[in-house]
């Protein structure tokens, strides 16, 4: 394979997974992630719900099909730094906290900040890349080179 499709398995998946976390977010109701965030002190958070929940639906769907990578990481960054230091910072790295065993199987704790790191290295990757292949980025920026 050739080394221009090397970060088109990263957008797509990045992409898939803040688009099925924004779905979550709408199916549930963008208010009841508005009532979480005003739990841990972010304000305006009736509106932040919204924005929070637009961000990984929309940023998402812009990683998926590759249009604006760099644009649409920026704010998914931002949601990623709040997360972590809102929330998953006190649960410590480990994004698998195991904190029994029973006859049923493991019991798992809050995740720690170790998923968000990840997100935020990924999508500092796309940004900083060119546009993949099979991305709406390069097929227009095939379109004005023809031009």
């Amino acid at each position: 394979m050739p080394a221009r499709f090397a970060v088109l398995p990263l957008r797509l998946i990045v992409g898939l997974g803040f688009f099925a976390h924004g779905l979550a977010k709408w199916n549930r109701g963008p208010e009841k992630f508005g009532v979480l965030l005003q739990h841990v002190g972010v304000p305006f958070p009736s509106l932040m719900g919204w924005v929070g929940t637009l961000s990984e639906l929309l940023g998402g769907l812009a990683l998926i099909v590759g249009v604006g990578v760099a644009i649409a990481s920026v704010p998914l960054i931002i949601m990623m730094l709040v997360a972590m230091f809102t929330i998953h910072i006190h649960y410590g790295f480990s994004a698998v906290n195991t904190v029994g065993l029973t006859a049923a199987g493991p019991q798992f704790g809050p995740p720690g900040y170790e998923i968000n790191l990840i997100y935020i290295a990924a999508l500092l990757v796309l940004a900083l890349s060119a546009p993949t292949p099979l991305s709406l980025d390069a097929w227009l920026s095939r379109r004005r080179m023809e031009q």
